[in-house]
């Protein structure tokens, strides 16, 4: 199972992400590419550790929403969507590839994210902005959603993604954030969840219903508070419990 995280979610002197901690422990880094969070020299901070450790590096791409920090609903022209998603993974290969390394993923954040679970233009649009930045990255998204379809349809690697700290709908997909109880914050109970969703494929969703998981790679916020730590002790009960962690790519 991978681990991935979002980081480098901060500009100037603001720091959300604690980008260090997280990086000595997960396997995929989803580097924010400046739409919701980051800037030029926090995305090279970023890659430069990343590499360094032999960390994945992955952009994380987003509608062009800093002041909302991309969790906003927007309806953005399809061709407008595609050249931003471009855009933003080509910003963040002139520093991965400057660190010895390259963007083998693409993830989109925040509303994009979920947008793009049943909205198939927005899906289409991403994908298409993928190939059009070129080097066919991996597409990083929810099981079962239009987005990883798209991608598949496109000839690039799909991956499945569970959350470690998210509450999932009976339908199988993420319970919105401004409903009660949609992020996890109890921290057994992030770590119990992400050793069902690695081994035994189902997590319990908010009905109490079990949710088969068909995931290759498990996120843990990088937003969330005490993240570094939470995410460490994920590793080592996966590891605990037989899992080899590594990444995907």
């Amino acid at each position: 199972m991978d681990l991935n995280a979002d980081l480098g979610e901060g500009f100037g002197r603001w720091t959300l992400t604690e980008d260090d901690a997280l990086l000595t422990c997960v396997t995929s880094a989803n580097v924010a590419c400046g739409f919701h969070a980051g800037d030029p020299s926090v995305m090279r901070r970023v890659c430069d550790t990343a590499a360094a450790r032999g960390v994945r590096i992955g952009a994380q791409v987003s509608y062009r929403d800093l002041a909302g920090f991309g969790r906003r609903a927007m309806d953005v022209p399809a061709a407008e969507l595609t050249a931003e998603i471009a855009y933003q993974i080509g910003a963040l290969r002139v520093f991965a590839e400057a660190a010895g390394s390259t963007v083998t993923y693409v993830k989109p954040h925040g509303a994009l994210y979920n947008r793009t679970v049943r909205d198939d233009e927005q899906a289409a649009a991403v994908v298409a902005g993928v190939l059009l930045a070129g080097g066919r990255p991996a597409v990083l998204g929810l099981p079962g959603s239009r987005l990883l379809a798209h991608a598949r349809e496109a000839g690039l690697t799909a991956v499945g993604e569970a959350f470690a700290d998210r509450a999932y709908t009976p339908r199988g997909t993420l319970v919105p954030r401004g409903d009660e109880g949609a992020v996890v914050h109890d921290a057994d109970e992030v770590v119990r969840r992400s050793v069902g969703m690695a081994v035994e494929r189902a997590v319990t969703g908010a009905d109490g219903g079990r949710i088969p998981v068909e995931a290759r790679s498990l996120c843990v916020h990088g937003d969330t508070p005490g993240a570094a730590a939470l995410a460490r002790r994920v590793r080592d009960a996966l590891e605990d419990a037989g899992v080899t962690v590594k990444a995907f790519v």
